[in-house]
């Protein structure tokens, strides 16, 4: 396995997954560069080339764990991948600027999952992660996967319910505002 290869098909998945954990440009940029001077350093011991990218993934995952244990940040602001989406994402027409909006609504809810709950989420639909890839990175079962990945899912839908309101307009396009007391408590828009 050629190492320039992995670099170039991973690099920017695993910066974006990076940076999604810890919102911050310049600590992303090392630790994905630490990220890839590990898995340089490991590639010769990897036993099974058809895990490598739930190998290299969890060698990000790693990292930014050891961030944050070293900061002693609270676990409740650890991953926010959401904000990072936001950035990669710029709609270009009326549509896509309020799929947008509806994302931003959705992503400032996302922020309210626990931590072990909105990673899977991000792992799994944001990253395309399969299941077993998850369960590797985050070192448990395919089985607490896909109950982490159902309980997530509820608990999204139910904060959704109860903080925003969705519409289907003229267009047949969705929408979503958040409610007006959400907007008060917390700040958005």
């Amino acid at each position: 396995m050629d190492f320039l290869e992995l670099y170039d098909q991973y690099y920017i998945r695993v910066r974006k997954f990076i940076l999604s954990s810890v919102r911050d440009e310049w600590v992303a940029d090392d630790l994905t560069q630490e990220a890839f001077i590990r898995i340089q350093k490991n590639l010769n011991n990897l036993r099974d080339c058809s895990k490598v990218s739930s190998w290299i993934f969890r060698i990000a995952y790693n990292l930014c764990q050891d961030h944050f244990q070293t900061r002693k940040e609270p676990s409740s602001d650890r991953c926010e991948f959401w904000e990072e989406v936001k950035a990669y994402s710029e709609p270009l027409a009326q549509k896509g600027l309020e799929q947008g909006e509806m994302g931003d609504c959705v992503r400032n809810v996302v922020k309210l999952l626990p931590e072990s709950l909105r990673t899977v989420i991000i792992l799994y639909d944001m990253m395309d992660c399969r299941q077993q890839e998850i369960a590797e990175i985050l070192g448990t079962s395919v089985e607490n996967v896909k109950v982490r990945l159902h309980r997530a899912r509820k608990k999204l839908k139910a904060l959704l319910e109860e903080r925003c309101t969705f519409e289907v307009d003229e267009r047949s396009v969705l929408t979503c505002d958040p409610l007006e007391a959400e907007v008060k408590k917390s700040g958005i828009r």
